[in-house]
């Protein structure tokens, strides 16, 4: 099986989404914002490059650990499996842009971080992979909800990030354009010290497909 596999750097864009399944499966959901630098001889100095932003999706225990560590704003280094997909819905069409993670940690040449082991505990090995394609499409769709913070991430996409430097047009998502937005899934709160653990109600359609 062919898979793209790729690292990207960036920063958190949006309060992270926690849910748990009826199958007792964790995930997690986040927007990237990744904005590379470059020097500019004629301004003498570093300029912003075109902001990217990917979905960001964690299974299990790294999910529960992503939850437990990261904040919106932190800078972030991601490694994981590339998907992209096509969607249509109530009139709109776009593209999601996906990173399933495997290995997610703090971008420690932005600043520092300490590690602390937790306790391996056996877990539910299936993923509910029709829960995880509705959360990533609920970013570029838009859907707002109880628990926004209305921000749409814009003054994390990079270090000197300008508002309005990534509007998309009405009705269609592009990569690399389209806005952050906090939405249908409940959200870890900044400094709560412990993984929001909302249920999730699954269809059984979900079941069926779970990988």
């Amino acid at each position: 099986m062919n898979e793209t596999m790729i690292t990207i750097a960036g920063n958190v864009a949006t309060e992270l989404r926690f849910v748990r399944s009826d199958r007792g499966t964790s995930l997690v959901s986040f927007r990237l914002a990744s904005t590379p630098r470059r020097y500019d001889r004629n301004q003498g100095g570093w300029v912003d490059g075109h902001t990217t932003y990917v979905t960001v999706v964690c299974w299990r225990t790294l999910a529960e650990n992503v939850a437990g560590s990261l904040h919106k704003g932190d800078p972030v280094v991601v490694f994981g499996r590339l998907r992209v997909e096509n969607w249509e819905r109530d009139g709109k069409a776009g593209t999601t842009v996906e990173v399933e993670a495997q290995a997610l940690g703090h971008d420690l040449s932005r600043g520092t971080s300490a590690f602390r082991r937790t306790r391996r505990e056996q877990r539910e090995v299936t993923s509910d992979t029709s829960l995880a394609e509705e959360l990533a499409r609920s970013w570029d769709t838009g859907e707002a909800a109880d628990g926004s913070d209305g921000s749409d991430g814009s003054d994390l996409a990079g270090e000197e990030a300008t508002p309005g430097d990534t509007d998309s047009p009405d009705g269609h998502t592009d990569v690399g354009v389209d806005h952050p937005e906090d939405g249908a899934m409940p959200t870890r709160r900044r400094g709560s010290g412990r993984s929001p653990l909302a249920d999730a109600a699954t269809s059984d359609d979900a079941d069926r497909r779970a990988a």
